[in-house]
């Protein structure tokens, strides 16, 4: 997909607050401090329109961007750290759990893994969850600039190996630093929109 304009549309915590128009929407989740806001704005061709932030946490709602009056672009709160109360870290784990499980003009996932990193519990325990409710799951592994060029095959292949994933699970490295691994996130994005 060529993206021409993006906005933000609607900010939400609840069904109510969320667009009701039925375009297809692409959620994009991850652990706190992962790289959604980078991704998002390098996907969607923006310096700052998903708001990034060296604080974990940040994202306390979820956002839909509007993308070529085509798509949404959502981007979920990040799971995991977050420097909140219990209370207010089970009410985005509900938030969040409640939009994946019933809205239905959801098409898929992109889920972020820090590729320095092997996925934690959350991290598996998050694609466990998406995978046994049946959602096509793309995983972006973020940072990629962060490693140098020879590191990042390794690299995948942990994330690889630790979530269980077969030859055809799509894994792809990103960089919002020197902008890798775009237009492959988006081929795919483009097969799940058909």
């Amino acid at each position: 997909m060529e993206v021409k304009k993006s906005s933000l549309e609607a900010v939400g915590v609840k069904f109510e607050q969320y667009p009701t128009d039925n375009k297809t929407e692409i959620a994009f989740a991850g652990k706190s401090n992962v790289g959604k806001s980078t991704l998002i704005n390098a996907m969607l061709n923006r310096k700052a329109l998903a708001r990034t932030s060296s604080q974990p946490g940040k994202t306390r709602t979820i956002n839909f961007y509007n993308v070529n009056d085509e798509i949404y672009v959502v981007d979920l709160p990040g799971y995991g750290y977050a420097k909140a109360s219990k209370t207010e870290i089970q009410k985005w784990g509900a938030m969040i759990e409640s939009y994946l499980q019933k809205r239905q003009c959801l098409a898929g996932i992109i889920l972020l893994i820090d590729i320095r990193h092997e996925p934690g519990k959350n991290d598996i325990m998050m694609y466990n969850w998406l995978k046994h409710y049946g959602y096509d799951i793309i995983i972006a592994a973020t940072k990629s600039d962060k490693l140098n060029r020879s590191q990042i095959p390794k690299h995948l292949s942990i994330i690889r190996k630790t979530l269980g994933l077969s030859e055809q699970d799509k894994l792809i490295a990103f960089s919002g630093t020197a902008k890798t691994g775009i237009s492959e996130l988006w081929q795919e994005i483009d097969k799940l929109l058909l």
